[in-house]
């Protein structure tokens, strides 16, 4: 017999300075939202601190949700670009 192994796929490397406009999958889409947008990157209060939120839209319904920008590295919740 012969078995083919699967290596786990490699962590995403993503940068919060290249995310903008980015096209994002949602890997269980709810209310038909499936396909997403990076929009903003929310800058922090204090200048010179870390993008830590990003603000993602539904191309959809053009909803709009804020979320922790490192949530997209997740591979069991989103995929990169449109798929």
């Amino acid at each position: 017999m012969d078995f083919v192994t699967t290596k786990p796929a490699p962590a995403r490397r993503l940068s919060p300075q290249k995310l903008r406009l980015s096209k994002w999958t949602a890997v269980a889409p709810s209310n038909k939202e499936k396909h997403f947008m990076v929009v903003e990157l929310i800058e922090p209060a204090l200048e010179g601190g870390a993008v830590e939120q990003i603000v993602l839209e539904a191309v959809h319904s053009h909803r709009r949700q804020t979320m922790p920008w490192r949530e997209l590295a997740d591979a069991a919740k989103w995929r990169q670009g449109w798929q």
